[in-house]
């Protein structure tokens, strides 16, 4: 620890356990919690105790005090864990007794304090940090610990209960794995004693026939079967099986959601997956038979546990059947990627019970029972489904799925993209579910072009775009651009989508929206018009500037939106889609580079938002490696230029730098008081330097090149664009000693001279790191109680 922080940290502790003294900002209780662990895992816990017996004392006189403030308490149970974690503080720390007044059962949990939940979410984390040997472990079965974590499970603070289940999950864990030598089997002897407890408590909860106390217990097996995969946690499900699967017998089922959950955690055993992936499928299986549909694969989603229990549920309430819906799917979604791990995936099943859910939501499903009628009561307009729907069927896209299911896809999205009681948020899962499928499509398609299939559906989907890009719904336009954007860029060079995209009116609609009121569109808008513009579908190409032509060319009109436009989102997607240009080779940008550099740059400097300068920093980064690469080639056979050549071709391309600005821009983005802004600029002159000397064109000559050679700060540069400035404006400067205009001396001086290794190094570190330092910390605290001087205190 510093001797200086050492020092301080006497006074610390006496304002911590003096009830008169308010420490008025709590966040200087984390920092100094963080502080402390980031120093004994730096050196020795033991030693910081013994050197500075403040600390010890601390804890002492805390758990004597009886009107102790809420948040000292908690601070103090987290630092008796932090220092506890390591077994010989924990040894030193136990010998006072001290441990047992803060975390035994008779410890805090008779003060007024433990009423605030606070105190008792410090009391589970300084046990969790203190869970990391076997003494701990120990003591904490021995000071009755354990049971204090069993009632916090039904804490009616719900973060303090979730925290509670995850620590007896961690604790569970580290007991089994320390133990991991040790063949286990199901019998009570062959557990630790820690885990028995802990594992009977789960066991009798279970047994207990009250919803809280099963779902507390199904929550800990969830998290535990989720986290640990070792080979204990197999015997663990074989104790455990005949609890789970006395609860599936009973009706009404106890804590369905849980067991969802649980199941969905335990994708192990063949048998254990199986049986668990048919009990998640029940809902869709009676969605299926609701609307008379086949469940298609036998043995998955036509064998039933407990069919009227999950009816019941589903028909309950609207928020039970939609929330048992959704949670459905989001669990199946999860498992899609790993459904090479079943037998039998049930694909085709899925694809029709997720199609069914989706008509039932718009009213088309054709019900075939009382069940039926009521799902298109409960289900009809509900966007929370809809939603999830969607989202699922997007994912099952991946699969192979026969002709006349796709069909049916087809018919299902386009219901929903024409629908005018889709909501926003619906209508873009809508969009991107169709993109995934058109995305499949494309990949089953033999040919260069379109498939058939894909070509009708995207001649319905160019009408529909054109409806939905004049929508009243800023977010619905918004969408509709994001949606054209994706297709340009996956479809853009097929004749077929060509086609049918020129024949409709969305290119024309699309740039209309560059004017749109609203920034989001606006921004939209400028990515979609520089993704056809790229792929030359614009109807009026960047370039053309002829005199029958009144309409302003699109590089223009995104130029006056960069210059222009009040709001940041439309100026970030402008240069953004220049850089794409300049990187892509646009033909029209590729004609003149340099001028279309110089004048985005122009612009860009200008401009008071910070990504705006680092996206235009970006597109010099660019240009600058597309000029200085071009004089060297990989190619083993061509003809190897000499080094005057290269020298010369070199300087040539610096002067043409020099004259287009290019890095009077960089330069001063290096003085720039925006962080990210600096950190880019010193990145691409680090490239530049490492180029450049790369040809040897860094080497200086003259006594006084030697000596600046990698001192110089910003200030030194400011100083030296000063000069630059005044040097191109024509006035008379002290400092002006060349003639008018930036030479690569200029550029080669700066980067042998300024130390932008040292630089990067400081624009790494965060602006407040000297705020942040423990002895700032520590001086700030005694501050806010007026134990400093005023002028000794960092009032930042």
């Amino acid at each position: 620890m510093d001797i200086e922080c050492s020092r301080l940290l006497p006074s610390v502790c006496a304002v911590l356990v003096d009830p008169k003294q308010f420490v008025a900002d709590d966040t200087c209780l984390e920092k100094l919690l963080d502080w402390f662990k980031t120093v004994t895992e730096a050196e020795s816990s033991l030693l910081v105790l013994q050197e500075n017996p403040c600390l010890t004392e601390l804890l002492f006189h805390v758990v004597k005090l009886q009107d102790v403030n809420s948040n000292i308490l908690s601070f103090t149970l987290r630092l008796a864990g932090i220092f506890a974690a390591h077994e010989n503080s924990f040894q030193y720390l136990q010998q006072g007794e001290v441990l047992l007044s803060l975390f035994s059962e008779a410890g805090p949990l008779s003060r007024p304090a433990w009423e605030d939940p606070s105190v008792r979410s410090g009391w589970i984390q300084g046990v969790g940090s203190m869970v990391q040997h076997e003494r701990a472990v120990q003591f904490l079965c021995d000071c009755g610990a354990i049971d204090v974590i069993f009632s916090l499970q039904g804490d009616p603070s719900l973060f303090v209960a979730s925290t509670a289940s995850q620590l007896l999950v961690h604790i569970l864990g580290f007991t089994m794995h320390s133990r991991r030598a040790v063949p286990l089997t199901t019998q009570d002897c062959d557990w630790p004693v820690c885990a028995r407890m802990i594992v009977g408590h789960i066991e009798e909860s279970l047994r207990s026939g009250t919803v809280p106390q099963i779902t507390q217990a199904l929550n800990v097996l969830t998290t535990l079967f989720g986290r640990c995969h070792e080979s204990w946690t197999e015997v663990l499900w074989m104790r455990m099986n005949p609890f789970v699967g006395s609860l599936l017998e009973k009706e009404p089922l106890l804590a369905a959601h849980s067991l969802v959950d649980l199941f969905l955690s335990m994708a192990r055993p063949q048998t254990l997956r199986t049986k668990a992936f048919n009990i998640l499928l029940q809902p869709l299986a009676c969605v299926l038979q609701a609307a008379s549909q086949p469940t298609g694969s036998p043995g998955l989603l036509d064998e039933s546990l407990n069919d009227s229990v999950i009816t019941d549920i589903l028909l309950s309430s609207k928020s039970s059947c939609a929330g048992l819906l959704c949670q459905t799917l989001a669990h199946l979604e999860e498992l899609q990627p790993m459904s090479h791990l079943l037998i039998d995936w049930p694909h085709v099943p899925l694809l029709s019970a997720v199609m069914t859910i989706l008509r039932f939501c718009s009213g088309l499903a054709t019900p075939a029972s009382s069940v039926g009628d009521r799902l298109c009561g409960i289900l009809i307009g509900c966007f929370r489904v809809q939603r999830s729907a969607l989202d699922f069927l997007g994912t099952l896209s991946q699969g192979p799925s026969p002709s006349e299911l796709i069909r049916g896809v087809v018919e299902i999205l386009l219901v929903y993209l024409k629908s005018p009681d889709s909501s926003p948020t619906v209508l873009k899962k809508a969009f991107q579910a169709t993109l995934k499928w058109l995305l499949s499509l494309s990949k089953t398609s033999t040919s260069s072009d379109l498939c058939p299939q894909t070509q009708h559906f995207l001649r319905d989907l160019f009408p529909i775009l054109q409806k939905r890009l004049c929508s009243p719904c800023w977010e619905v336009r918004d969408s509709a651009l994001e949606f054209l954007t994706q297709l340009t860029k996956h479809w853009g060079g097929r004749a077929g989508f060509r086609q049918a995209l020129l024949s409709s009116e969305v290119p024309e609609l699309a740039e209309d929206l560059l004017r749109d009121p609203e920034s989001y569109v606006r921004a939209s808008a400028v990515t979609a018009m520089g993704q056809l513009s790229s792929r030359g579908l614009c109807s009026n190409p960047i370039g053309t500037g002829s005199k029958n032509d009144e309409k302003k060319s699109l590089f223009l009109e995104l130029l006056e939106i960069l210059s222009t436009d009040s709001e940041g989102f439309p100026r970030r997607a402008v240069i953004q889609v220049f850089t794409e240009w300049l990187r892509e080779g646009h033909t029209d940008v590729s004609k003149d580079k340099e001028q279309f550099v110089t004048k985005v740059l122009q612009v860009v400097s200008c401009d008071l938002d910070w990504e705006v300068r680092v996206q235009g920093l970006e597109l010099a980064l660019v240009f600058l490696v597309q000029t200085l690469g071009q004089h060297e080639t990989e190619c083993p056979y061509a003809v190897e230029m000499s080094s005057v050549t290269q020298s010369t071709q070199l300087t040539e391309s610096l002067q043409m730098l020099c004259h287009m600005k290019l890095f009077d821009f960089i330069f001063s983005a290096l003085c720039d008081c925006d962080r990210p802004v600096a950190r880019k600029s010193c990145d691409i002159l680090l490239y530049l330097k490492a180029k450049l000397a790369h040809h040897g064109s860094l080497q200086g000559s003259g006594e006084a090149c030697t000596e600046s050679l990698g001192t110089q700060n910003t200030a030194w540069l400011e100083t030296t664009l000063r000069k630059w400035k005044a040097r191109d404006q024509g006035q008379p400067s002290e400092v002006a000693d060349r003639g008018d205009c930036q030479e690569p001396d200029d550029v080669l001086e700066v980067l042998r001279s300024v130390d932008l290794e040292g630089l990067r190094g400081t624009l790494a570190k965060s602006s407040d790191h000297i705020e942040k330092s423990p002895q700032s910390l520590l001086q700030d605290m005694l501050a806010t109680v007026g134990i400093l001087e005023e002028n000794e205190a960092d009032c930042y």
